[in-house]
């Protein structure tokens, strides 16, 4: 799938910026800002099942403690 990223004057150029300190493509910039905003969105949505789960396992004790 090909996608196209349409940024305002000032993003592209911040980008293209930090890519060129890092020595990486603004290309590969933005596929590591993807990759690192799916990362963080699955490990909080893992967090969430996690703490839903351990909520029903110690909701006794929690309920006795409010």
């Amino acid at each position: 799938m090909s996608l196209n990223l349409r940024l305002d004057d000032d993003r592209t150029a911040a980008l293209c910026e930090r890519a060129r300190r890092e020595g990486i493509t603004p290309r590969a910039a933005a596929l590591r800002a993807v990759d690192e905003y799916l990362s963080a969105t699955d490990r909080r949505a893992r967090v969430r099942r996690t703490a839903g789960r351990q909520a029903e396992v110690w909701r006794e004790l929690l309920d006795r403690l409010k």
